[in-house]
């Protein structure tokens, strides 16, 4: 377990405001851009139509169910609340369930206390319980399915603030997370300044060229936007920035 305060804090007022503008498809092409394939947190559905986060990554493993460790793991103070007990204003706590579908890995009430700490959002790659009570809480949630068991029908909570595996993405402690309808994606912290501020510029140049083909201009030259078109592009931006 990662001390919660050796986890990077990287979200300025600036660059949390400049995330949340982008669509996670953005941020997921800047991150393919550098490389990065696997960073967009798939097969996972938002719970509430229009929701949308920005936050910094906390973590919670849960693993296969075995007998003779549940006394062990499921102590008074395991992973599963510790986690929601230490969650920090802005942290959104990210769980690696292994994509079991039919076991409940957060319910209402651990939500509740994530969130009333401060906590931005939840997002596991397995299953809710109490979804119409977790959704009626107004918070950005993102999951594979609900399910009325509780975690002990498949898992037991192993750690949290460590690096996870979560919906095939690789997420630690630190790391930023963005969600938007489409779903979650996740930003290495030591990148998130720069994406923030590449995906902002993509989004710029894009809106020009939805702008010109809606105007009958062909896709030739305005997207991807070319030498030849960059001065009407500076151009529009310009007046753009006039108001």
């Amino acid at each position: 377990m990662t001390d919660v305060a050796d986890i990077p804090q990287v979200l300025t007022d600036e660059i949390r405001e400049m995330l949340a503008g982008v669509s996670t498809a953005t941020i997921t092409h800047q991150l393919q851009m550098r490389g990065m394939r696997t960073t967009f947190l798939a097969g996972l559905k938002p719970l509430l139509p229009g929701q949308s986060m920005v936050g910094r990554c906390r973590t919670l493993r849960y693993v296969p169910h075995r007998a003779d460790m549940m006394d062990v793991l499921s102590t008074p103070m395991n992973s599963q609340r510790m986690a929601a007990e230490t969650a920090e204003p802005g942290d959104v706590l990210v769980i690696e369930a292994r994509e079991v579908p039919d076991a409940g890995t957060v319910g209402d009430i651990y939500a509740s206390r994530g969130f009333q700490r401060g906590a931005v959002g939840i997002i596991t790659d397995g299953a809710l319980r109490d979804t119409p009570a977790i959704a009626a809480l107004g918070f950005p949630v993102y999951h594979q399915s609900s399910h009325g068991s509780t975690w002990a029908r498949h898992h037991m909570p192993f750690s949290h603030d460590e690096p996870i595996t979560c919906a095939g993405v690789f997420v630690v402690p630190g790391d930023i997370v963005v969600g938007d309808e489409e779903g979650a994606v996740i930003i290495p912290a030591k990148l998130a300044e720069e994406v923030a501020r590449d995906a902002v510029a993509q989004e710029l140049r894009e809106e020009f060229a939805i702008e010109r083909v809606a105007a009958g201009d062909s896709v030739h030259g305005v997207f991807p936007l070319t030498d030849e078109r960059r001065g009407d592009f500076e151009a529009w931006l310009a007046a753009k920035e006039q108001g």
